[in-house]
């Protein structure tokens, strides 16, 4: 999908201004409310705009500790099979098939280390997991960062190109 800087100053505009109007969207640009629609709409529809969920801190809702923690699985059950046994745990927030030593990598979030034990051991006796590793996370410097990706996107696609020769 290619996107424009009217596409970039859009996508900024919603990610800081969460429930903004269209109709504020087309003034701050600039721009017609017909054209701010349709931008919408074709970024919803092409999938680059994902999601227009609440951005929930956790820690605010009681969940201060976030750990990342691989997962060695017994490869006869499959990462399927445990992946929807980890769905069960509603602390596992991510949970990605990964390369190396470990087979599966996930987020999770808890109340407080002894909170933090008992959903480590929901983990490791889920159906198919064989190990588990954790590290805790001390201090999070940013989360969910896609805003400089998108500007880079957009300047990377508009840098002029040598011609061939």
């Amino acid at each position: 999908m290619s996107i424009d800087q009217l596409d970039v100053r859009l996508l900024t505009l919603i990610s800081e201004n969460a429930g903004i109007s269209v109709v504020e969207c087309a003034r701050r640009l600039g721009v017609a409310r017909a054209t701010a629609q349709g931008r919408l709409d074709r970024l919803r529809r092409t999938g680059v705009i994902a999601s227009e969920a609440p951005s929930i801190d956790l820690a605010a809702l009681g969940y201060p500790l976030r750990t990342f923690c691989t997962i060695q699985i017994q490869q006869s059950v499959g990462h399927q099979r445990v992946a929807e046994g980890l769905a069960q745990i509603p602390e596992v927030l991510e949970l990605h098939t990964i390369t190396g030593d470990y087979d599966m990598m996930a987020t999770i979030v808890s109340r407080s280390t002894r909170d933090l034990q008992r959903v480590l051991d929901r983990i490791s006796h889920t159906e198919g997991v064989a190990r588990a590793s954790t590290r805790l996370a001390l201090e999070s410097h940013f989360k969910n960062r896609t805003l400089p990706l998108v500007r880079s996107t957009v300047l990377a696609d508009e840098t002029p190109r040598k011609p061939a020769p």
